[in-house]
C-alpha cells in the first residue's frame, strides 16, 4: 500500500514524493504521469500479437482517413501506426522525443520503402509541428506518459487546422481486467476532462475495439 503523498505545488502541477512505480510522481488534473517506455522496449511495439491483441487495422479504418490528409503520429515510437496509415494519407509526421525511436524508425522505413513518412524529433512540452498544417492528430497509447500534457497540448492544437481533430487509443481505465499497468490506461472521464481544458471539443467514443478507448476530438473552426 502506498505512503500517504506529500505534495509539493507548482502552477499547472504538483508533485508527490511517495508515488505508484509505475509514475513519475507528477499530477495534472488529478491524474498520475506513466513512466515512458523506453526506446528499448521498441520490440513490445512490433510484436506479433498486437494485430490480434488490439486490431490496430481496425482501429485505423475507423479513423476515417482522407487521401488529401496530413496526419501526426505523436508518440509514433517505432513507427506501427505511421507506416499503416502511410497509404491511405498525403503526408504523416511521425513524432517522437526519444531520437533512438527515430533512428530505428529509419531503418523500418528503409526497408517498407515509405516516402510519405517525416521523422520528427519532439519536444517535451510542443510536438514542433507547423502551425495549421495537420488535418488529425493520432495518439496511440502515448498520450499518458507526457510530461508537460497541456503545453503539449496547446502545441498540437495549434499545429491543427480548424476543425483538425485529434484521436487518442488508450487502454481503457475502466476496465481493471485488462492487464495493463493502472497508469498506462486512462478513463474516458480524465480524458474529456485534459482534453477539454484545452480548447478541444468532444466528438464521440468509437468502442469498436477490445482494449482501447477511440475518443475523437475537434478543434474548433
Amino acid at each position: 500500500m502506498l505512503s500517504s503523498p506529500a505534495f509539493a505545488d507548482t502552477t499547472d502541477y504538483t508533485t508527490k514524493v511517495n508515488h505508484r512505480p509505475d509514475g513519475i510522481g507528477k499530477i495534472y488534473m488529478g491524474r498520475e504521469i506513466a513512466q515512458v517506455m523506453g526506446h528499448q522496449g521498441a520490440a513490445w511495439l512490433e510484436r506479433s500479437a498486437r494485430g490480434l491483441e488490439e486490431r490496430p487495422q481496425q482501429a485505423i479504418d475507423l479513423l476515417d482517413l482522407q487521401p488529401s490528409d496530413t496526419v501526426a503520429d505523436i508518440g509514433a515510437g517505432t513507427g506501427y501506426f505511421a507506416f499503416r496509415m502511410a497509404p491511405q494519407v498525403k503526408q504523416v509526421y511521425a513524432v517522437d522525443v526519444q531520437p533512438e525511436m527515430l533512428d530505428i524508425m529509419a531503418e523500418i522505413q528503409s526497408e517498407k520503402h515509405i516516402e510519405n513518412v517525416d521523422r520528427v524529433l519532439g519536444a517535451n512540452q510542443n510536438p514542433n509541428l507547423t502551425a495549421d498544417t495537420i488535418d488529425l492528430a493520432l495518439m496511440v497509447d502515448a498520450y499518458h506518459e507526457f510530461d508537460y500534457p497541456k503545453e503539449m497540448m496547446q502545441g498540437l492544437v495549434t499545429a491543427l487546422k480548424p476543425g483538425g481533430r485529434v484521436a487518442l487509443l488508450e487502454y481503457k481505465g475502466e476496465n481493471p481486467l485488462i492487464p495493463i499497468k493502472k497508469l498506462h490506461k486512462m478513463t474516458q472521464r480524465q480524458v474529456r476532462h485534459e482534453l477539454e481544458a484545452v480548447g478541444l471539443e468532444f466528438i464521440e467514443n468509437k468502442q469498436d475495439l477490445p482494449q482501447q478507448h477511440l475518443l475523437i476530438f475537434r478543434k474548433p473552426v
